[in-house]
């Protein structure tokens, strides 16, 4: 993986969609990608599976980015140590900390097949998703673990229903840890519509990251033409 896992990476963050039970006059809000009310819980986590942050509550609909962005903004929020980055994927944007693949590349492992890769940009997004597959491994063992998170009709309150997501990642932690491992959470009061109306776009903010992502993806296809391995 090489430039990636050079010490400067510390692990992956995505989102994940939890059943929520919430009042009939705000589900729609709650309505996303799935047919049914969801919480968007998003979460960072390390590279041997162990969830090192934890923002659930927000409603299904909410964008990735802007839960990402209302996790920065809290007074004990997330926070990225200087010259250190998170594998995002496209949703959250480029911006210092949080590194995502290139748009418009072939991404998703399914997507090769037998094909090689064809220039820096298709190798980096080949390892970029090779890496972050650790989101889907750690988010699928969770809910494996605790079939609480797919009960098709929570019946508690929605403010227990969240509480239930973080306590349930703090036990997948120490279950990996038998519980010497520091775990950082943050709540949030529901719903959370306050933030939507004021976020933006803000594309050019970020370029010294999209560099910093060429740069690495040139260092790799460098690599990668001197030794002809993937």
């Amino acid at each position: 993986m090489g430039p990636l896992l050079q010490g400067d990476c510390i692990g992956a963050i995505d989102g994940t969609h939890v059943r929520a039970s919430i009042p009939k006059d705000i589900e729609h809000a709650f309505r996303g990608r799935k047919s049914y009310a969801t919480q968007n819980v998003m979460a960072a986590m390390d590279f041997d599976l162990r969830f090192t942050y934890v923002l659930a509550g927000w409603e299904g609909t909410a964008h990735d980015a802007l839960v990402l962005r209302d996790a920065l903004e809290r007074v004990n929020g997330l926070r990225v140590p200087q010259g250190k980055f998170y594998l995002v994927d496209a949703g959250y944007g480029t911006k210092p900390g949080f590194l995502p693949p290139f748009r418009g590349v072939r991404y998703h492992l399914n997507e090769w097949g037998n094909n090689p890769v064809q220039n820096e940009k298709e190798l980096f997004n080949l390892r970029h998703s090779s890496l972050r597959i650790t989101v889907e491994r750690a988010f699928g063992a969770l809910k494996r673990r605790f079939k609480i998170l797919d009960d098709a009709t929570p019946f508690f309150p929605f403010k227990t229903q969240v509480d239930i997501v973080v306590a349930c990642c703090i036990i997948h932690n120490w279950v990996i840890q038998e519980g010497s491992d520091e775990f950082v959470t943050e709540l949030t009061n529901c719903p959370s519509y306050q933030h939507a109306t004021n976020y933006t776009g803000q594309a050019n903010e970020h370029a010294v990251m999209v560099d910093f992502r060429q740069g690495i993806a040139d260092q790799m296809w460098a690599d990668h033409q001197t030794n002809n391995v993937n």
